[in-house]
């Protein structure tokens, strides 16, 4: 049988290490490589094409929901599993809208974690159970939720909010994306504008109370 490959995302070294060792304890399954931010583990999951992504949705430099997104838009096939301690109605409508199949609080993780993952290989989505009274309470009833980052944002503008909330110049900012100073400075007024936000510090209050970054 062909074994079960894994990536997992989590900027707490500790926590994913172990979260590591004890996926490699099952037979069949290998953790082919671990990120601490969520722009890595795109890249990894880009290069390596692992069969499940484990991704903690508060992570450095791109946060775990617009990492699911590229990773479901690269098509290579890999399941997201969101590993997070957040909980709340609008966020799990964010992240499944997002394309992951499942959705684990991070205080759940030692029971439920390998339950999770083989319900991901077989194709099956799980749901933490907490989590799973939101979905059959009918939060996806066809009534549009209102996104994470509102006001129209394209993912690379939501990318930048990111990294300006992290405190990154201008010019780091460039850096990151492999895009112009000046590009990086349009995208910046235009978020401003589009945001109403009257300055940095809204921009990063912003974050933090949408969960893109940690206070």
């Amino acid at each position: 049988m062909k074994p079960t490959r894994i990536l997992v995302a989590d900027d707490h070294e500790l926590l994913r290490r172990g979260l590591a060792n004890l996926l490699d304890e099952v037979p069949g399954w290998s953790v082919v490589a671990q990120a601490d931010n969520g722009r890595q583990a795109v890249e990894l999951s880009q290069t390596l094409q692992p069969d499940v992504v484990i991704l903690d949705l508060t992570m450095p430099e791109l946060n775990g929901l617009d990492a699911t997104r590229q990773i479901i838009a690269s098509r290579l096939g890999a399941r997201v599993l969101v590993l997070t301690a957040h909980e709340s109605e609008q966020l799990v409508r964010e992240v499944l809208t997002a394309g992951a199949q499942g959705y684990v609080l991070k205080s759940d993780a030692g029971s439920v974690l390998i339950s999770a993952v083989e319900a991901l290989v077989d194709g099956r989505p799980f749901f933490t159970s907490r989590v799973a009274r939101i979905v059959l309470d009918g939060f996806l009833r066809n009534q549009p939720g209102e996104d994470a980052l509102a006001g129209g944002l394209s993912p690379r503008e939501r990318e930048i909010v990111q990294l300006l909330a992290e405190g990154k110049s201008n010019k780091e900012v460039a850096r990151t994306l492999g895009i112009t100073v000046k590009t990086a400075e349009t995208h910046r007024s235009n978020i401003m504008r589009k945001m109403q936000f009257e300055s940095l510090s809204d921009l990063v209050r912003y974050a933090i109370r949408n969960n893109i970054v940690r206070a």
